[in-house]
């Protein structure tokens, strides 16, 4: 034998081999990707299972969510409505008129005035309460209230101070202490069906 059909022998028995080697590895890799395939559907399958079980529960949670959400936001909307209640009684009562705001503030210092020498602090926007009217209160009631010459941040009414003890006689203060005695009236009032 020559020497290229000894190397035509080896070429082809490598060939042969090698076609050999590469079926046998299409075939793994055919069953390999076969039985893949078979794992990849029984696990969607297992998966389909389980949503299809769990998807009651899950809508269940979804509407308990969307619940909470629309109880969170009528709440919002319930308590925007009794401030708006209360900004009202506000604004109504900066607007008094003249004569019900004087008389008004002087029933409230008749039940806050306890020494009868405190000094009384009105708002800086005050334009009711001044020196001239506490003069004629004083007069009237037999007392030695002052006028100070601190302004405080309130809406309407006064502050009554002696040394270290106030009596907070605002506007905003008494809405304050009315909501918290009657908001639950208000509240029965605005929605009547609850």
């Amino acid at each position: 034998m020559s020497l290229a059909q000894i190397t035509e022998k080896i070429r082809n028995d490598a060939q042969k081999e090698a076609d050999e080697i590469l079926s046998k590895a299409k075939g793994q890799a055919d069953f390999i990707t076969q039985k893949a395939g078979q794992e990849c559907d029984e696990i969607k399958a297992d998966f389909d299972a389980r949503f299809e079980a769990e998807r009651p529960e899950i809508i269940r949670r979804r509407e308990i969510v969307a619940n909470l959400d629309v109880e969170k936001m009528l709440l919002r909307s319930k308590r925007a409505l009794i401030v708006d209640v209360y900004s009202e009684a506000l604004e109504g009562m900066k607007a008094l008129p003249k004569d019900k705001y004087l008389d008004f503030c002087a029933r409230l210092l008749d039940e806050g005035v306890s020494s009868r020498d405190e000094k009384v602090i009105v708002g800086a926007d005050e334009k009711y309460l001044d020196r001239e009217w506490l003069e004629v209160y004083n007069r009237d009631h037999d007392t030695r209230l002052e006028l100070s010459e601190e302004r405080a941040d309130i809406s309407g009414g006064f502050i009554l101070t002696k040394d270290r003890i106030s009596i907070n006689c605002s506007w905003d203060m008494l809405l304050k202490v009315l909501q918290e005695k009657q908001e639950s009236d208000v509240v029965k009032r605005l929605f009547p069906s609850e």
